[in-house]
């Protein structure tokens, strides 16, 4: 990506920017963030920019950015296939299925073998129904469900049919086993981790994150912020 060369009025008429999510950002921060330093830099004193496809903070990688009217283009940029690495833990559970909150379980994991792990990857592979975490921003009767969970209350969320198309694994480091997914819209790597351990007779939670591709877009051609920031003109041209 060449943002050296684009300028206020290529970002009005519409730019896709692929951004690499810095550990603990929200999504929103790093849409708020690009969007401050387009308007400082360019004089703008309105842009519309959004993303494609939230990431939880404590996952890295691809964040489509859309600015001025490929703003438009959201919806179908969502609707792509996405695939992520990162590490699942089994052994134990979290209740947000990740590391956002504290383990409150531990699970025995001397049974499960290589073999075991294989079949019960193919058991996730193809087209499944999945519970949602309740630790996430779905609503029900018009609130959040981490509204719910935060306070503790007791909340039945409905399953969904996702598909995984590619589930690969790595068990070189037991307990912890390295993933490969490429999975449709609206797929939980948190739920699948929990769900996998839960397949094994055992436990686990998502230990580890990372989108690599939103359809054809590749993580390969992004950049952190902080490139994104030098790109622009600096703050003596101002």
């Amino acid at each position: 990506m060449r943002n050296k060369e684009l300028t206020a009025e290529d970002f009005k008429t519409g730019q896709i920017l692929l951004i690499d999510k810095p550990l603990h950002w929200t999504s929103f921060q790093v849409v708020n963030k690009i969007r401050w330093l387009i308007r400082k830099r360019h004089h703008i004193k309105k842009i519309k920019v959004g993303h494609a496809g939230t990431l939880d903070p404590l996952a890295t990688g691809l964040l489509i950015i859309c600015t001025g009217k490929f703003t438009k283009t959201i919806p179908e940029l969502q609707g792509q296939i996405k695939e992520y690495t990162g590490t699942i833990t089994l052994g134990s559970t979290t209740p947000s299925f990740d590391l956002e909150t504290e383990i409150d379980q531990h699970y025995p994991t001397d049974h499960i073998t290589e073999e075991l792990l294989q079949q019960t990857v193919e058991k996730f592979t193809g087209e499944i129904e999945q519970t949602p975490p309740v630790f996430s921003a779905l609503k029900k009767d018009g609130k959040r469900l981490y509204e719910y969970a935060r306070k503790g209350e007791e909340v039945e969320v409905s399953k969904r049919k996702i598909e995984i198309s590619e589930f690969e694994i790595n068990t070189s480091a037991f307990p912890e086993i390295g993933f490969r997914v490429v999975c449709s819209k609206g797929t939980y790597i948190r739920s699948l981790a929990h769900e996998f351990g839960q397949a094994l007779h055992s436990g686990a939670h998502l230990s580890e994150l990372r989108r690599t591709k939103i359809g054809d877009y590749s993580v390969e051609n992004g950049m952190n912020i902080a490139s994104f920031e030098n790109s622009l003109p600096s703050r003596e041209q101002d």
